[in-house]
């Protein structure tokens, strides 16, 4: 697709230092859940030797019919740059971009193994299938340091009481005792095979930070998982 210029409709924080960015829908436009676009800073007042583009995936599904990123805001030009955006601003746009997406056979499981902000692509994809009541069985682990921190918690836990066919598990890793009564400390071995019977039958889904995607592939692979059946993709720089 060509590049386009996008005009931000309007932005929000949706946890902290994380924020949601409403973006114009182009004519035409589609895209595949779990996919992502590149978004470059026109004319910004500071930049770094990172550049004026990143990439950000497609946090609402193709059926919600709006397009939004969401990302963490860090101390970095472009961060600082991209919170500050008034509504009206333009950016320019190239995408859509990426094959993170869910598979279609759907009796095989989907297992999402997720860290933070890594749940963008994620959320599209569990959303899109529920709109469109597929009969895929789908897990969620989503870890986070603590609940505050965590995007669009309330919306999956409102989701998994009214699809039977969705399993959230939210865990902690940083919030004591009294702040969380769920799932805490990191996402292993043990807490996989409690949610996930049969650990070799799913395809799982990773994304998030480098070192945690490729920390969790180990695990599933030491766990049993089929390694054919692991798909990754890892975010830098967020």
């Amino acid at each position: 697709m060509a590049k386009l210029t996008l005009k931000l409709k309007k932005k929000e924080e949706v946890a902290d230092d994380t924020m949601a960015f409403y973006w114009q829908v182009p004519d035409d436009f589609t895209f595949k859940a779990g996919q992502f676009g590149d978004f470059t800073l026109l004319d910004p007042p500071e930049t770094d030797e990172e550049g004026n583009t990143r990439a950000f995936s497609f946090v609402y599904s193709p059926a919600e019919n709006q397009l939004v990123t969401t990302t963490r805001i860090r101390n970095t030009a472009f961060k600082r740059v991209l919170r500050d955006l008034k509504e009206g601003t333009e950016v320019s746009f190239d995408g859509p971009h990426g094959g993170f997406t869910l598979h279609k056979t759907e009796t095989t499981p989907a297992v999402f193994v997720i860290g933070g902000i890594g749940i963008t692509p994620v959320r599209s994809m569990i959303v899109q299938a529920l709109k469109e009541n597929t009969s895929h069985q789908m897990t969620l682990l989503y870890s986070n340091k603590t609940p505050k921190d965590a995007p669009f918690l309330d919306e999956f836990e409102q989701l998994a009481k009214e699809h039977d066919n969705f399993t959230f598990v939210p865990v902690m890793t940083r919030a004591s005792k009294d702040e969380w009564k769920g799932e805490h400390g990191h996402i292993d071995e043990d807490m996989l095979k409690r949610y996930v019977k049969d650990v070799s039958a799913p395809i799982y889904y990773l994304s998030g930070p480098a070192d945690m995607v490729q920390a969790m592939h180990e695990m599933l692979v030491k766990a049993g998982a089929n390694e054919d059946n692991i798909r990754m993709e890892e975010f830098s720089g967020y």
